[in-house]
């Protein structure tokens, strides 16, 4: 196995956490705007993903901390379109879950060879990310 490297491990994880702390914002806010007929099995769908988005800061954090980093207090940047509809929210959505695919792999690839907690880590963060798209499509078939 190769040595781990630490700088770049922590940098990355941060941005996820960060990254994941946005996400917690974006999908509660989401969560206050839909509306519509099928109102509320949207809104339970985006506070169960601001859950899980929190959960995921949380996870990464403890693994920062594990590594002497500092977790961040920041949070990504989000964009405000201003565009509320069911459709748009949900390609919003998939916009922000097809960036935090790419940055788990980032953190696979960064990790790779060298901790294989680190990779199984990313490897399910990985899976739940693409389970992630794979709904979102499928929820985004009804508007094409």
């Amino acid at each position: 196995m190769q040595e781990l490297d630490q700088k770049k491990t922590i940098d990355l994880l941060t941005a996820i956490m960060e990254f994941e702390l946005a996400g917690v914002v974006r999908y509660t806010h989401y969560s206050l705007m839909v509306t519509g007929p099928n109102r509320i099995p949207i809104v339970t769908f985006f506070k169960a993903q601001a859950s899980e988005s929190l959960l995921h800061a949380q996870q990464v954090g403890e693994i920062l901390t594990g590594l002497d980093g500092h977790p961040s207090l920041k949070i990504a940047p989000i964009e405000e379109t201003y565009k509320h509809s069911v459709k748009h929210i949900l390609e919003e959505s998939l916009a922000h879950e097809k960036k935090a695919l790419e940055l788990y792999k980032k953190l696979l690839d960064t990790v790779s060879d060298a901790s294989i907690y680190l990779e199984e880590f990313a490897r399910t963060m990985i899976g739940q990310e693409e389970m992630h798209n794979l709904e979102l499509k499928k929820m985004l078939r009804d508007f094409s």
